[in-house]
């Protein structure tokens, strides 16, 4: 299955596009969709108006933003923390995103920590639905 993406300003290194890209997805960074420097509220406009899941590190923003809208094509968010151990390359960022696919729990209004999806966790457990779009 391929993704429409949207790749935030924080998360648009050229590797990880070309990664994307390779692994069958459809990618644009917010750059390309000449929204850099725009509020996120503005990104997440674009992704509703063009169908497109956001991928970011910004997870403080984007999880106001869902919270405050929950009805988007979703919202993909990695975790950094400055620990070359624990941070997520772009290979594993790509593997976490085949990962949660596979899975085949809808993306659509939904806010995934891709970090959980990355390190050998039953992403069935991942997700409850009591918490709609929240991974635990």
């Amino acid at each position: 299955m391929s993704l429409r993406l949207l790749i935030d300003e924080d998360s648009q290194a050229k590797r990880l596009v070309i990664f994307l890209k390779n692994a069958g997805h459809d990618v644009i960074t917010v750059n390309e969709a000449e929204l850099s420097g725009k509020f996120d509220d503005e990104v997440m406009d674009y992704a509703r108006q063009n169908g497109r899941i956001v991928l970011t590190r910004n997870y403080d923003d984007f999880q106001e933003l869902h919270n405050a809208n929950p009805v988007h094509p979703g919202i993909l968010v990695v975790y950094q923390d400055g620990s070359p151990s624990k941070d997520m390359s772009h290979q594993t960022i790509v593997k976490a995103i085949a990962n949660l696919e596979s899975s085949e729990i809808p993306l659509a209004n939904q806010f995934f920590a891709l970090n959980h999806w990355n390190y050998g966790a039953s992403p069935s457990l991942l997700c409850r639905s009591n918490f709609i779009g929240r991974v635990i």
